[in-house]
């Protein structure tokens, strides 16, 4: 039944779950008992926006001179022979859950996230209307696998910056974008004029969603609605996305195991801000029942040493010192939290930005763009952890053994959903068939 002619009676009894008190992780052992919950593949996919410097943090080169070196010391992990970043202690420990490759090749030179949320390179031909990103194209071969939960969710805060903005479902159309949490989608999730305390009111919430009908039907809007928009309004009659986007559910101490941030930090130098708790709302939102969610996190462009407050620092250095902790407190909880939650082998978490960083250190630039090889983090998924994949010359500058490309990451991301890129397609505007990554379609075959 479509949302929009949900009887009152149905509307009122889900819309009331809410008023209970039941919380997401009630709800999710319910449905366990019940046996009505089965377990779903999903991914998490975080965007480092700018650009991070991988030879400060996972392919450290401590013999190089100094200044290709940079300051950093490598330290040593849970896993034999392989070291990071010492200001990632957190990480060094969680190390036998985590996957590096040191060799991602064939990255764009601009700043651009096309390439990090859909796998191919905007300098390379594109179908009609464009290709669509990795969230859109699950959404559609997957669908949801909860009614009143999107198959495909966008913590994506907007960057002044557009290129730095999820490109968007491409040619399979805007019924296939994500609901964009963090937006104005978001806000179509709360009734007008009701808070929560009016949520006990049965008669006040009837009458705004009638007056909500009302309007849209007199502008005949709702027969006019695509599927996304129809899917916001099926939301109103469901708790369960109004509850994992809602982390002050969580225990405190689960909320300070990730660490908070402010999201207005960075927005006014075209970034995204630093916000930990997007990766906590992530982990709620798979639980949840959402196949993939997007965020992106912090700004990792560090020309000239710019701190948070845009003053200059001698120490090119200084936002790695602010962010690096963060960063590592953040990203060791979402990993941690996943195995304790049993959620390890059906959650995939990759880790990337658009490009590497230049091995010389500039004294006007600090390290400049690279992409003549970049860096990835994973972890979950079921895959074969605790591993370096690939290695990079004596300045980290080019890939000299197992060059990783794009096409196997994304392969490998649809793989662990129960996806074979080597053999699934989807057709373009003109009903061409077009495959969902470039090149092979084969998974990293060391993770595999």
């Amino acid at each position: 039944m479509p949302p929009h002619t949900l009887p009152r009676r149905g509307f009122l009894k889900i819309g009331a779950l809410g008023l209970g008190g039941l919380t997401l992780p009630n709800l999710l052992r319910a449905e366990a008992r019940a046996g009505t919950r089965t377990p779903h593949k999903s991914v998490i996919l975080i965007y480092l926006v700018g650009g991070p410097p991988h030879q400060d943090m996972f392919d450290l080169k401590p013999d190089a001179p100094k200044e290709i070196a940079g300051p950093w010391k490598p330290i040593p992990t849970n896993v034999t022979g392989v070291q990071i970043c010492e200001a990632f202690p957190l990480l060094a420990r969680n190390m036998d859950k985590l996957a590096i490759v040191r060799s991602l090749v064939g990255n764009q030179a601009d700043h651009d996230a096309i390439q990090v949320y859909n796998g191919h390179n905007p300098k390379k031909p594109t179908p009609p209307g464009g290709w669509p990103q990795f969230g859109s194209a699950v959404a559609k071969l997957q669908g949801p696998v909860h009614p009143s939960v999107p198959s495909y969710v966008s913590l994506c805060y907007t960057c002044t910056h557009g290129p730095y903005n999820e490109p968007g479902p491409g040619f399979l159309g805007q019924s296939l974008a994500p609901f964009r949490a963090m937006g104005r989608t978001r806000e179509d999730m709360t009734l007008r004029g009701v808070d929560v305390n009016q949520l006990a009111d049965r008669k006040t919430l009837l009458k705004q969603f009638d007056d909500m009908r009302r309007d849209a039907d007199t502008s005949g809007s709702v027969k006019a609605m695509d599927a996304f928009t129809e899917q916001a309004f099926g939301l109103l009659t469901s708790s369960k996305m109004a509850e994992a986007l809602d982390i002050s559910r969580e225990p405190v101490k689960v909320i300070e195991r990730y660490g908070t941030g402010d999201p207005k930090v960075f927005m006014d130098s075209n970034g995204a801000p630093r916000v930990p708790q997007s990766l906590l709302m992530a982990r709620r939102l798979v639980e949840a029942g959402a196949r993939v969610v997007t965020l992106n996190y912090s700004k990792w462009d560090w020309h000239g040493g710019m701190n948070a407050e845009g003053r200059k620092n001698n120490s090119i250095f200084l936002r790695e010192e602010e962010d690096f902790p963060v960063f590592d407190k953040c990203v060791s909880a979402l990993v941690e939290d996943l195995h304790d939650r049993g959620l390890d082998k059906d959650c995939t978490v990759v880790i990337m930005g658009e490009f590497g960083r230049t091995p010389k250190i500039s004294a006007q630039l600090g390290r400049d763009h690279w992409p003549n090889v970049n860096c990835a983090l994973l972890a979950g998924g079921g895959m074969k952890l605790g591993q370096v994949i690939g290695s990079t010359d004596r300045i980290a500058g080019e890939a000299v053994s197992r060059p990783v490309t794009f096409g196997e990451l994304f392969a490998t991301l649809y793989h662990n959903l129960g996806i074979d890129a080597d053999k699934v397609t989807l057709p373009d505007f003109t009903g061409r068939p077009q495959y969902l990554v470039e090149d092979s379609g084969a998974p990293i075959k060391e993770l595999i």
